[in-house]
């Protein structure tokens, strides 16, 4: 448990310490965020700001892991989902960058690549003999999904990530609705942890993932020290990505899957704003939204984006209480001795 704490702090000091040494880095260098041209006004004071500051707090994450972890294998499927998604996103960010413009890599490269980083998950999982049925809280049921698994995992992995990178669109968003996410898997793990067994024989799968959600929180408090408003760098696609895939990641390994709906809930209502606007629009040709996804709806009602962050954080918060109160009432029993 001692390790799990360790861990935090490294990364909180790495990210916070490294921090301007790192942001003058992308500064010098003009890695700057190009601005939508249909995105809100007020978003034009933040053209050129240093973006790919997810590369801070995965680096002050992976640091500590790598020096206290067991690398077990649970624990490094999700470090592989969290890299991977960030690989993913740091090509979009570079292609942004290049381009000089808003758009990067292109959706439906993305989500080959999200494919692929799925099979090799899923070949990983399958040779360590994962089950493939999906638990369902209330229901209390386990559903057997078989092949329908596969094609399972891309939507928990692909869902994921794309929710964390439509939410990252203000000042201290999505990093703090991860910090929430990441602390309701933390109090899972450790419940985990405590009831695998007596204190000299308890699980060091749950401990490594301990340490790796931990690692996780330190780095993307770190981070937001310098993401809260008015940001000095942003995440980019290269964090947003990184995020979602690690929450993916937690969900698949713990077979909590479902609760992914709750603890990620803040990403599903920002992945369907988006969704129901395209699809309203198609049809109709009215927006139900004044743009999406919904923080930016809030914002062209006039709302300070402090006002949304906090709102959001607040109902992140809720969501993953929610969560957490269903772990605690349905998965405990599979931990007890």
């Amino acid at each position: 448990m001692v390790r799990i704490v360790v861990a935090a702090l490294i990364a909180l000091a790495i990210s916070i310490a490294a921090g301007p040494t790192f942001i003058e880095f992308l500064r010098t260098n003009t890695f700057g965020q190009p601005i939508r041209e249909e995105g809100p006004q007020g978003h034009k004071v933040k053209q050129g700001t240093p973006t790919m500051g997810g590369l801070l707090f995965l680096v002050a994450a992976v640091i500590p892991f790598l020096a206290l972890g067991s690398y077990t294998t649970n624990a490094l499927i999700v470090l592989f989902i969290a890299m991977a998604c960030a690989a993913i996103g740091f090509v979009d960010d570079w292609a942004k960058m290049t381009k000089r413009r808003s758009l990067g890599l292109s959706g439906r490269w993305k989500l080959l690549a999200l494919a692929l980083v799925t099979v090799i998950v899923s070949i990983v999982l399958e040779h360590r003999h994962f089950s493939t049925s999906v638990y369902i809280p209330i229901a209390d049921i386990q559903v057997p999904l078989s092949y329908g698994w596969y094609p399972f995992l891309f939507l928990v992995i692909a869902g994921a990530s794309n929710g964390v990178n439509l939410t990252d669109g203000l000042d201290g968003l999505a990093g703090g609705t991860a910090t929430i996410a990441f602390f309701t898997f933390i109090a899972m793990i450790v419940i985990a942890y405590i009831r695998s067994g007596p204190p000299l024989h308890r699980s060091s799968i749950y401990l490594d993932l301990g340490i790796l959600c931990a690692a996780l929180i330190g780095g993307i408090v770190g981070f937001i020290w310098f993401n809260a408003f008015p940001a000095e760098v942003f995440m980019g696609d290269t964090g947003s990505m990184a995020i979602g895939g690690a929450l993916a990641g937690f969900a698949i390994v713990m077979k909590t899957e479902v609760l992914l709906l709750f603890i990620g809930g803040i990403y599903l209502i920002e992945a369907l704003s988006v969704m129901i606007q395209v699809f309203t629009f198609r049809r109709t040709g009215r927006r139900v939204f004044l743009m999406a996804p919904i923080h930016h709806h809030f914002e062209m009602k006039g709302w300070h984006e402090t006002k949304i962050m906090v709102r959001f954080w607040i109902v992140t918060a809720i969501l993953c209480a929610g969560g957490f109160a269903l772990y605690y009432r349905y998965y405990f029993k599979f931990f007890r001795g």
